[in-house]
C-alpha cells in the first residue's frame, strides 16, 4: 500500500469515523491520489463524495468541488465542518458576511475544499482568485448535467473543460454522477476531459431498496397508506404537479403525518424552511416535484414514493436512490396509469428538442414502462437497462408477493382488433367499453355496438383490461400520436402479433400478499434495534434532534441513524469505546461524544 494510501485510510477512520472504505471506493482514490483525471460512475449512496474529499486532505493544496445545487453544497460544508475539515462555499445564498469569510480564507490558502456553483466559478473575479490559491483538483458533482443525452442537463455545464484549463493547465479533474448510461459518458468525457480519463463504472445495484409498482387506483389513498406503513419514518412523495405536490400534502397533514410540501412555486423562504425542517427533524414528510431533486444529502430518507410516473428510468433511478443513502433497508413505490403514460409522451413531443433526442427519450420511457409492467424480478429489469445481470433479488413486489404470466397473444389481438375496428381514433376507456360490451354513449353514438369486437372481452374486468392495455403498449404493440388528441394505433410489432406470426406472454395482477408481510419483510431486512434498546434509541433521536435544532444543521450532521443503532445496540461506556462505533471521528467524538455517553449511561438495560 503507498504512503498517500495509508494516510488515506488513516484519515478515513480519524475523520470520518469509517472502518474501511465502501466496495469501488479505494480504487478510485489511488487513481485520484495517483494524479490522473478520472470518471466516476457510482450509484447514489455509494459514497461518491469520499473519494474527492479524502485526496483532498491527504495532498496539499485546494479542491474546487463544483456542484448544481446550493443546498447541496451547504449540506456537504456543513458535515465536512462537523468533521473538523476547513471547508466552505461560495453562493448567492450566503449572506456577505460568510462570503467574506470564505474568500478570506481561500486567499490565505487555508480552505482544503471549496464549493461552488458553474456560474459563479465562470465570473473572472472567481477564476482570478482560484489562479492563485493553488488549486490542485477540480471535481465536477453531477457531471452528466454537461451532457444534452443526460436527464438534467444544464448548459453552464459546458464551459467547465475551458474554465478548468484557465484555473491551471494541467489542472487534475474528476466527474462524478450516478446515473450515466454509454452516450451521456461518451459526452461527459469530450466535453470536460482534453484526453480520456480513467473511468469506473460500479455496480448500479442497491439491494436494500426494495422496489415496487402498482397500477393507480385512488392514487392519494395509495400513497396514504403507503405513508402509514412507514409512521415515524423520513420519506418523499414525488408528484408531476405543483397542485398534486400540495394537495398531497393535505391529504396526509389531514391524517396526522408531518407533511410539507415542496415546488418552485413555493417562495424561497418557504422552501428553504420546509426544507431544513425535512434535514433537521425524523419521522418528517416531503411531497415534492423534481425540484426537490440533486440537493438532498439526507442518509436516512427511509422511502421514496412516485405518485405519479417519473420521466425515464434515469430520473426514476437518480430518485428512488435518495431513500437508504445509509445503506439500511428502505423502501420504494412507483404508482402509474395510462394517464401518466400519454403525458410523458406528450412531453416528449412536443418540447423543442432535435428528433434524435426525442427518439432517445421515447427509447428511455418505454424501458421505464417495461419496468413498471415487467413479468420477472425488477431489479434483474432495472439493473440489465444499465447492462447489468444479475439474480433475482427476492427484494422487489415481484420476487416476494408472486406474479403470474400466462400466453396473452388472444387478449393482445382483441384490444388491437378493437382499436382497428374503430379507425384508430379512440382512447383506452372507450376501446375497453367495446370489449366488455358496455353500452356507454359514446359506445350508442358511434354505432360501435354493432362491431364483430363488442363483448368479446366481457370474460375479463375493466381492471384487467387497463392492465393489458398498459402491458402491450409497453411491449411497443400500441402506441399514441401525441399530434392527435392522442388516439391509439397498432404498431407494425402489433400487427405481427395480431397475424398470427408472434407470440406473447403477459401478466396477471400481483397475488395479494400475506396481511402485513411487507412491513415484516422491510423489518426483518433492517438492520435495527431489539425492543430492549427501541427506549435507548428514542432517547438518543430526541438529543441528536435538539443539538441540529440549536446548531442549524441537518439532524445527520450530528450523527446519522445508522451511528445511533451502533450506540443503541453496543452501548459504548467510554470515549475510547465510543470511538469505534461507526461515523464517530475524533472532532465529532470530542464535540458530541460526552452528552451522548450521559443519555447511554442513564438508559437502564
Amino acid at each position: 500500500m503507498s504512503a498517500s494510501l495509508s494516510a488515506a485510510h488513516e484519515l478515513l477512520h480519524s475523520v470520518f469515523g469509517f472502518s474501511g472504505f465502501r466496495p469501488g471506493q479505494e480504487e478510485i482514490v489511488q487513481a485520484v491520489l495517483d494524479g490522473e483525471n478520472v470518471l466516476a460512475v457510482m450509484p447514489t449512496g455509494s459514497g461518491k463524495s469520499l473519494c474527492y474529499q479524502l485526496p483532498a486532505l491527504v495532498r496539499p493544496g485546494l479542491t474546487v468541488v463544483v456542484s448544481p445545487l446550493i443546498a447541496l453544497m451547504r449540506d456537504q460544508v456543513r458535515a465536512l465542518s462537523a468533521a473538523g475539515v476547513t471547508a466552505g462555499s461560495l453562493n448567492s445564498s450566503n449572506d456577505p458576511a460568510e462570503n467574506a469569510r470564505v474568500s478570506r480564507l481561500l486567499r490565505q490558502r487555508e480552505l482544503r475544499l471549496l464549493y461552488v456553483a458553474p456560474e459563479r466559478l465562470a465570473r473572472q473575479d472567481m477564476l482570478e482568485m482560484l489562479c492563485e490559491s493553488d488549486v490542485r483538483l477540480m471535481a465536477i458533482d453531477e457531471a452528466h448535467c454537461v451532457s444534452q443525452w443526460g436527464h438534467d442537463f444544464r448548459p453552464e455545464y459546458l464551459t467547465l473543460g475551458s474554465l478548468g484549463r484557465q484555473i491551471g493547465g494541467a489542472l487534475q479533474t474528476m466527474a462524478l454522477t450516478a446515473t450515466a448510461d454509454a452516450p451521456t459518458r461518451g459526452d461527459i468525457v469530450d466535453k470536460l476531459f482534453d484526453a480520456p480519463p480513467r473511468t469506473f463504472v460500479r455496480s448500479f445495484d442497491r439491494p436494500n431498496l426494495r422496489l415496487a409498482f402498482k397500477p393507480k387506483e385512488h392514487s392519494s389513498r395509495q400513497v396514504l397508506a403507503f405513508v402509514r406503513a412507514h409512521e415515524g419514518d423520513s420519506g418523499i412523495v414525488y408528484c408531476a404537479s405543483r397542485r398534486k405536490v400540495e394537495e398531497l400534502a393535505e391529504t396526509l397533514q389531514a391524517a396526522g403525518v408531518k407533511a410539507m410540501p415542496y415546488h418552485a412555486g413555493l417562495d424561497k423562504r418557504v422552501r428553504d424552511a420546509n426544507q431544513d425542517v425535512f434535514q433537521q427533524e425524523d419521522g418528517v414528510v416531503m411531497t415534492a416535484t423534481v425540484a426537490f431533486g440533486m440537493g438532498i444529502d439526507k442518509p436516512d430518507v427511509r422511502f421514496v414514493c412516485h405518485a405519479d410516473l417519473p420521466a425515464n428510468v434515469e430520473a426514476y433511478y437518480q430518485e428512488i436512490g435518495r431513500a437508504g443513502r445509509d445503506g439500511l433497508a428502505a423502501d420504494t413505490l412507483t404508482l402509474y396509469g395510462m394517464s401518466d403514460m400519454q403525458l410523458r409522451r406528450m412531453q416528449i413531443e412536443q418540447s423543442e428538442t432535435p428528433d434524435e433526442r426525442k427518439r432517445v427519450e421515447r427509447q428511455r420511457l418505454n424501458a421505464l414502462l417495461a419496468l413498471a409492467e415487467a413479468p420477472r424480478c425488477r431489479r434483474q429489469t432495472l439493473l440489465a437497462y444499465f447492462g447489468e445481470p444479475s439474480e433475482p433479488c427476492g427484494n422487489c413486489d415481484l420476487c416476494q408477493e408472486g406474479v403470474e404470466r400466462f400466453d396473452g397473444t388472444i387478449e393482445a389481438q382483441k384490444a388491437m382488433s378493437a382499436i382497428l375496428r374503430t379507425g384508430e381514433r379512440f382512447g383506452v376507456e372507450h376501446l375497453i367499453a367495446i370489449l366488455v360490451g358496455d353500452l356507454t354513449e359514446n359506445v350508442q353514438r358511434y354505432n360501435h355496438d354493432r362491431l364483430p369486437t363488442f363483448g368479446v372481452g366481457k370474460d375479463r374486468r375493466n381492471v384487467e383490461w387497463r392492465s393489458i392495455f398498459r402491458q402491450i403498449s409497453a411491449l411497443g404493440l400500441i402506441a399514441q400520436d401525441m399530434m392527435e388528441h392522442g388516439r391509439w394505433f397498432v404498431t407494425d410489432e402489433g400487427r405481427r402479433v395480431l397475424k398470427g406470426q408472434q407470440r406473447i406472454e403477459l401478466r396477471k395482477d400481483l397475488a395479494a400478499p400475506a396481511k402485513g408481510s411487507r412491513r415484516e419483510k422491510r423489518a426483518a431486512a433492517a438492520a435495527s434495534v431489539g425492543a430492549s434498546d427501541a427506549g435507548l434509541l428514542a432517547d438518543l433521536k430526541v438529543l441528536r434532534s435538539r443539538l441540529a435544532q440549536t446548531q442549524k444543521v441537518p439532524a445527520y450532521v450530528v450523527f446519522s441513524d445508522r451511528t445511533l443503532i451502533e450506540l443503541a445496540t453496543h452501548r459504548p461506556s467510554s470515549p475510547q469505546a465510543m470511538r469505534e462505533i461507526h461515523g464517530v471521528g475524533d472532532a465529532k467524538l470530542e464535540r458530541y461524544g460526552e452528552a451522548f455517553l450521559e443519555v447511554i449511561r442513564a438508559s437502564p438495560g
